[in-house]
């Protein structure tokens, strides 16, 4: 892959306030900016937090839009309305769980209470699908973690013949 990509990228933040306007959205805004270089973010949404609504946009965005990456943020933690991963699971066809792990664990670096976080991150056909906690600072250093890894493994996911290890 060149320098330069061109991937299409999606931004769902999962927030009850947010979705009723009693919140500003911080998260989202700050992962489309951490996106430049990465390709274009062409789709953004807030929504409530609720399981049937996130499958029906990563499955729209996936499969009609076609977007390369999603990120949601939000909706990762212990909270009973807290269902991001369990939408996710609901929809994708395979797990990348090294992304999920080496988030955790550089977050686990910072505070015991990364290991509340239940994010993963799994593959719908050619879209990468990653949840991201919902807080500004720990969407940022969760982000962080996977950007070195992204283009490469987005181009994997398109198609990309070369080897990795060369």
């Amino acid at each position: 892959m060149t320098d330069k990509q061109n991937f299409t990228i999606g931004i769902l933040t999962l927030s009850d306030k947010g979705a009723r306007g009693e919140r500003v959205d911080e998260s989202g805004p700050l992962l489309a900016e951490m996106c430049t270089g990465l390709g274009e973010v062409i789709r953004t949404a807030i929504i409530p937090d609720e399981q049937e609504r996130i499958v029906e946009v990563l499955i729209d965005w996936a499969d009609n839009l076609r977007l390369d990456l999603v990120l949601t943020t939000g909706g990762t933690g212990l909270s009973p309305r807290d269902v991001t991963p369990e939408a996710t699971l609901q929809v994708v066809d395979r797990l990348v769980p090294g992304m999920a792990e080496a988030m955790r664990l550089e977050s686990l670096k910072k505070t015991p209470h990364a290991m509340l976080s239940r994010g993963v991150v799994g593959m719908r056909g050619e879209t990468l699908i990653v949840n991201l906690p919902g807080s500004p600072k720990a969407a940022r250093e969760n982000f962080a973690v996977l950007l070195p890894a992204l283009s490469h493994a987005l181009g994997k996911l398109k198609g990309d013949p070369t080897d990795c290890g060369r």
